[in-house]
Order: C-alpha cells, then structure tokens, then sequence
C-alpha cells in the first residue's frame, strides 16, 4: 500500500504544518476493534524496554503467511493481521507492548485449558520479546442477562469456587463483565463477557478494549509502588540525617565546612533518588488517571451481592496510589527542606565572611592611619634635611664670596635666610604633595 503524503497540497489553503497530517491521523492510529461473539481474546501486554520495533517484526513474521512482514508496517505502533481462522492485534506504546489474538467461537469451549490455534507455532506467545506484565483471557459470549440467576450460575462455572466481582455495563445495561482477579497456573486471568444475542461487533470490540486496557494500566500504575517501598528507609533515614544537620546548625556546634560537607552527601543522594525515580511517580499518576477514566466509560450499575469492578479496584487501588503519592510528595519536600537548610548554612557563611571582610577592613584603615602619621613624621624630617642642606650650600656660597673680597659676614647672612628656606621647602613639598594627592583621586 503506499503510504499517504506527509502534507496535504490545497488549492484553498495555505501550506500545511509538517506534522498536521501526522498529528490528524493520531485520532485514527488505533482503530476499535470489531469481534464477533463468541469469542476468546487472548491478551499479553509485555514491557518492552530494551526491546526494539525489529525484533517486534522479527517475532511476528514468525506467524504463517507473514515472513515478508515490512518493518514499515509498524511504524505506526499498530498492526492487525488476519491469519487463518483468527486475528491478531498488535500494539506499541512506550513502556509496554500489547498483542490480543481474537479467537472464534470454537475456541470458547475449551478456554479453560487455553487451547490456543494448530496454525499457531509452537512457544509462539512464550518467545514474545519482553517481560510478561499483563496476560488475560476474556471469553465473551452470548446470554439472556434478564435471567439473573442463570447468568450468575454460568459465570459461576467460568471461575470455579474463586469470589467475583461483577458489573452491569452501559446505561443501558447491554452486557454483564464478571472477573476474579486470580492468576492461573498458565499465568493467565480470566475475565467473562456476558452479552445479549445481536450485540453489534464495534460494542463488543469496545468492551474488551476497556476491559483489558482497565487491567493493563492498572498493573502498570502499581510499577510505583514497590519503588515507594524501597525508598521509604532511605527517606527515614535522610529525614533524620538532616533533622541533626539542621540541629548542629542552629547550635553552632559544627564546623561550616564539616556542616557544608553532610549537607552535599544528603542533597546529591536526594537528587540521585529524584533523578531515578521520579519518571516512575509521574507514570503512576498518569497511568491512574487512565485506570479511573476508563473506570467511569464502563458506565457500571451493580449487581446484588457483587461488588463492581469499579468499587473493587479503587479499594484495592487506591492506597497503593496514596503511597506512591506520598512518597513523591516525601520525596521533593526532602529535596525543598536540604535547598532551605543550604541556604541557611550559606547566610550563615556569608555573615561569618562579612565580619572578616570588616575586620580585615578596619585593619587595613588602621595600617593607612599609621602610614599617614609616618608619612607626615617622614615629611617633617625631609624639610628639616632639605633645609640644612640648602642652607649649607648658601654657607659655602657666602664663605667663597668672603674670601673673593666681598664685604660679607657668611654665618650671619646664612643665618638671617633660614626662615625663608625653611618656609620655600615647606612651600615646595605643600605643592608636591597636592598634586600627587590630585592625581590620585582622579578617575
């Protein structure tokens, strides 16, 4: 068959998006079942991680007449095949494959014993690629649902002494679904679809799908809980952990860095535990939204003396989901409550880092208080040098003119000038000192 184009070329529209068709036809990528009753639905759901789409194709050209089964085929996540004699359905998601075989009525009879087709070969459903998760028997069959009692002894023979629980389907109470919730020694459950004489195969169809996908999602919502359980230790023992790190903080009786060091070990093993774990949570939630919707699509009334499947399920259901709820919820506030304590522990080491800066700070002004004052001492002493070396010079200068036969006394011309000396040096080093000071402050 050749494949649909990607876009659709309108001589009305603009150009398509790339993905309209693809995000169109996702309305249409798993089309309801029709079966016509009686009939036995074989179902395997089996959790393919590690498992790709070619070994999925490999497996499935094992079946007769489909050895030239093209990969492409299965890009869509859904492929049904009519074989002979029955039909088979399979379908990907992404953590879990289902296969359903749809066998016809001869195979009710002996659905007990899971009598599965000759043409089927041989480890067929054994050799499936992946983890078992889910495998189910639905036999559904025709009944005279006004007949209360008869209907209930002919479920009764489908189960043996196993309780039910049972509901009344649809508004109309089209059909009856009855179920034990037992594993088989063949590791099959067993389901029964009770249904009046001309039900149209689409409501057959739709029936089934629910049933199974009801059971198949909630098996996969409980993959949560024994990770909720193996977390709750560490959870206890991190709480404590970081109940005594918050304590030593508030007393002050750690070390910063001894205090920093714990902090980090908790928060990374926290955060190893959120990264590894908290895709599984989210799944739990989805997939119990699933579980509850398509609970309400079944449209359950009760039966006298039965519980619904509805009733029975959110019993049993619920508390595993409020313990994987509360651990998610345990979890991220852990995770919240160390962020908090290290940002404690970072204000309190900000604070410790500030008085140093204050301290060190006021030493530094104290060492340029007393640089100052040596400064001026040094500056005091250097006009009293500079003085008595000028004036020296002005002494040899006026001892030479002496001698050349001027009429001067040196010592008390020399003497009579040293105010003036003193007072130009003191005017000189004033000047020098400005300047350097100016060209300091400027930008």
């Amino acid at each position: 068959m050749t494949p649909a184009p990607s876009t659709i070329e309108s001589a009305y529209l603009p150009p398509d998006d790339a993905q309209r068709r693809t995000l169109h036809n996702e309305v249409h990528a798993r089309p309801q079942a029709r079966i016509r009753m009686p009939a036995l639905v074989v179902y395997v759901a089996v959790i393919n991680a590690g498992v790709s789409r070619a070994q999925e194709c490999e497996h499935l050209r094992r079946l007769p007449g489909q050895q030239e089964l093209e990969l492409e085929r299965m890009q869509g996540n859904f492929l049904r095949l009519r074989l002979d004699g029955y039909t088979l359905k399979w379908e990907r998601h992404s953590e879990f494959t289902r296969y359903s075989l749809v066998l016809p009525e001869s195979a009710v009879a002996g659905a007990t014993e899971l009598q599965l087709p000759e043409s089927l070969p041989p480890q067929w459903l054994r050799s499936i690629p992946g983890r078992t998760m889910a495998a189910i028997q639905v036999v559904m069959v025709h009944g005279d649902l006004r007949d209360m009692e008869g209907t209930l002894e002919q479920a009764q023979q489908w189960f043996g002494e196993h309780p039910i629980v049972a509901s009344v389907m649809g508004h109309s109470g089209h059909s009856w679904a009855v179920t034990d919730f037992m594993l088989r020694d063949t590791g099959f459950e067993r389901m029964l679809v009770i249904a009046p004489t001309g039900t149209p195969q689409s409501r057959a169809g739709r029936v089934s799908q629910r049933l199974l996908e009801l059971e198949t999602y909630r098996l996969m919502a409980l993959r949560g809980l024994p990770v909720a359980k193996e977390l709750a230790p560490m959870l206890g023992a991190s709480e404590a952990e970081l109940a005594d790190i918050t304590g030593r903080l508030e007393n002050k009786s750690a070390a910063d860095q001894d205090l920093l060091d714990a902090l980090v070990s908790l928060s990374a093993r926290v955060e190893r535990a959120t990264a590894a774990h908290m895709y599984r949570f989210s799944a739990t939630r989805a997939y119990e939204a699933l579980v509850l919707q398509r609970i309400a699509e079944l449209r359950e009334a009760t039966i006298p003396g039965f519980q619904t499947l509805g009733e029975f399920m959110q019993r049993r259901l619920s508390p595993a989901m409020a313990t994987v709820a509360a651990t998610a919820q345990r979890l991220a506030s852990l995770s919240e409550r160390v962020a908090r304590a290290s940002a404690l522990l970072r204000t309190r080491v900000d604070i410790a880092t500030e008085l140093q800066n204050q301290q060190l700070l006021a030493k530094l002004t104290r060492g340029q208080e007393l640089q100052l004052h040596l400064q001026t001492t040094v500056e005091g002493l250097s006009i009293a040098a500079i003085s008595y070396y000028v004036v020296s010079l002005l002494l040899y200068g006026a001892k030479a003119l002496k001698l050349a036969g001027l009429p001067v006394n040196p010592e008390l011309a020399v003497g009579a000038l040293i105010p003036l000396i003193l007072w130009a040096v003191w005017s000189a080093t004033r000047r020098i000192h400005k300047s350097v000071t100016d060209q300091t402050r400027k930008p």
